[in-house]
């Protein structure tokens, strides 16, 4: 699981539950910012990973088990491969 691929989860949930990542985040009992772009790489370029803490209270406000967690992980990698794949044939061309 990448750095991408698992606020990509964050996003699809947020997505399928009609929020906003802010909106998630405050549904979740976060801050509205803990979840915004902005804040995935420290101002060294460093990935910022949400915590396990994050994680479980989203899975817990939006009532999504880990099986369907999993399922939007795969979703999301699937979605960056094929993004790649569009990539790297643009690029041979």
């Amino acid at each position: 699981m990448t750095h991408e691929e698992t606020w990509r989860i964050m996003e699809i949930i947020a997505e399928r539950n009609g929020k906003t990542l802010s909106g998630l985040a405050r549904m979740s009992g976060l801050d509205a910012t803990a979840m915004n772009p902005s804040k995935r790489l420290s101002k060294f370029g460093q990935a910022r990973w949400p915590t396990v803490r994050t994680v479980c209270k989203v899975l817990e406000a939006t009532d999504t088990d880990l099986e369907e967690f999993i399922e939007i992980w795969r979703a999301a990698r699937r979605e960056f491969n094929k993004n790649k794949q569009n990539t790297d044939s643009l690029t041979l061309l």
